[in-house]
């Protein structure tokens, strides 16, 4: 799949509805109880780009955005306000945010991810698309220098230090991040007469695997 490393306009997805899906498979049994299995390891997002548009003008920049994408072929970035940081919508992300690994004297690569809790239920997402220069790096407290002790791969979410932590070393880090997403039409329909009556087009987005 052709990916371009570039960001749906941040404005224009401001205001836009979305967030995760799950597919479960569910037997009803004769007895009345239910067995209950999922296929995917990972949910997956779904958003409306044509909530986010206020005047023409934004429209004019969804179809120069969705031209160069042309439709469904290549992916692109998307910045989910809802969901686009290692901590709390109202903090600035820190070097403590999320665990992504620990040391065992040899690894040096770790993938960025970010951990849902709720009791004793845990998912950890893996994140794919950080923003640039805002990931932040620590091991067992202590911050790092990032170009010193660490790189980051920005197009696939590994960070890499310059030497392996010890056995048992906490690696931490914080982030924003960007989800990897494709138009989910090939199509997008709009009247200007509508469109200033308020009526705004329909353009799905869905989280793609890369």
């Amino acid at each position: 799949m052709a990916f371009h490393d570039i960001r749906f306009p941040a404005n224009l997805s401001f205001g836009s509805v979305g967030g995760p899906e799950r597919r479960t498979e569910i037997v009803a049994l004769t007895n009345g109880f239910e067995e209950r299995n999922t296929p995917w390891a990972h949910s997956r997002r779904r958003y409306d780009a044509g909530m986010g548009l206020r005047s023409l003008d934004d429209m004019a920049r969804l179809l120069d955005f969705f031209e160069a994408r042309q439709g469904q072929l290549h992916g692109f970035r998307w910045k989910d306000w809802s969901d686009y940081k290692s901590c709390p919508p109202t903090r600035a992300p820190q070097f403590g945010d999320q665990v992504i690994g620990a040391g065992d004297g040899v690894t040096t690569a770790f993938r960025l991810q970010k951990s849902y809790v709720s009791g004793p239920a845990r998912y950890d997402r893996p994140i794919v698309k950080p923003v640039v220069d805002t990931v932040r790096v620590g091991i067992s407290g202590v911050e790092l220098f990032q170009g010193i002790s660490y790189t980051v791969d920005h197009e696939a979410g590994i960070v890499t230090l310059a030497s392996p932590p010890e056995s048992g070393a906490i690696i931490t880090a914080g982030f924003e991040f960007d989800v990897p997403v494709r138009f989910d039409t090939d199509r997008i329909a709009v009247s200007v007469a509508s469109f200033k009556a308020g009526e705004l087009p329909q353009v799905p987005v869905i989280e793609v695997r890369v």
